[in-house]
């Protein structure tokens, strides 16, 4: 396993940063995503519910290279949340659209809690020879934006 760059801890700050533009509700989560290219340009960003209350953030970046010149293959996907593995809104998970396009390498703060479904996209994504790295002490980040769906952890109140 690989560790985390200062650039990754960045950028996935930044992908945090960017779930809070999410139109908060109580059926699911507010996600940040960056895809950034090998050389460390941002190449496109989304949020969940950007466009529509069903769209994710992952496939809303990626949407925004669908069409273009531009190449996900060597990039790296930024996102707050663990990718998608399960979708009832859409016929493509997160991940599925993830490995569809290319990209090696997603990096991620907080495993998705089994709250709406039980989300495999760590391993699939693996399977599916990506790299994947977790930073997990900036979870609780992920936690805070989404504390209108998140139970406290066991022992505290809101």
């Amino acid at each position: 396993m690989t560790a985390p760059t200062d650039a990754d801890r960045r950028w996935l700050l930044e992908a945090i940063d960017l779930s809070r533009r999410c139109p908060p509700t109580d059926t699911a989560y507010c996600v940040g995503a960056i895809i950034v290219s090998a050389e460390g340009t941002k190449l496109a960003e989304g949020y969940s519910r950007e466009s529509d209350r069903h769209v994710h953030a992952e496939e809303a970046a990626l949407a925004k290279l669908s069409g273009t010149s531009v190449s996900p293959t060597d990039a790296t996907i930024y996102s707050s949340l663990e990718p998608c593995s399960i979708r009832k809104s859409r016929p493509r998970t997160c991940t599925r659209l993830i490995l569809d396009a290319g990209i090696r390498r997603v990096v991620f703060a907080l495993r998705e809690p089994p709250l709406f479904a039980d989300c495999h996209g760590i391993e699939l994504l693996r399977e599916g020879g990506v790299q994947v790295i977790e930073i997990s002490e900036l979870g609780q980040l992920v936690r805070d934006v989404n504390a209108q769906v998140l139970p406290p952890p066991s022992g505290e109140q809101r």
